[in-house]
């Protein structure tokens, strides 16, 4: 009876090592962020307006800065930081504002993070891999519109990512 408890012991162990030791993860590459990127600065070009757009890996560290010509240098800081509130919260930045203004002030003093309207979460195939944060149009809710053309402009590559 030993020798089957320690054969299976032997047999079992390796698994049990194996199932916390290693975690696969979808990550944002390059490419798609720095199209999600560029998109989000056309869009808000259109509507004649020069921003930010910043987009996060999952982890929160920036994949992609882009600043349009006419951008104000601070705008990068403010991208970054709505786009690390909805690579947090894993929502619409301006959604997590609308229903968390109970900590919005506390939240706004964390490096990294700003309650303000303008950062979408980035998903492909259901995995959060990261965040899109835009600054510089004149107002979040402009912000925020040009962020949603943009990931509607890969929502292809999004959807069908292997």
């Amino acid at each position: 009876m030993n020798q089957a408890i320690f054969s299976a012991f032997l047999v079992l162990t390796p698994l049990l090592a194996q199932a916390g030791d290693f975690v696969q993860v979808r990550q944002i590459g390059l490419e798609l962020a720095n199209a999600i990127a560029t998109k989000a600065v056309e869009a808000c070009r259109q509507g004649g307006y020069s921003v930010s757009a910043v987009v996060l890996d999952r982890a929160g560290r920036v994949q992609v800065a882009l600043r349009d010509t006419l951008a104000a240098p601070y705008t990068l800081e403010i991208a970054e930081r709505k786009a690390g509130m909805a690579v947090m919260s894993g929502i619409p930045s301006g959604d997590f504002r609308k229903a968390r203004a109970d900590i919005r002030p506390e939240l706004n003093h964390i490096d990294g993070l700003i309650v303000m309207e303008g950062a979408q979460p980035i998903r492909a195939a259901g995995s959060l891999i990261g965040a899109l944060g835009v600054s510089g149009a004149p107002g979040g809710d402009k912000d925020d519109v040009c962020a949603r053309a943009a990931l509607k402009a890969v929502e292809e590559r999004l959807e069908f990512a292997d």
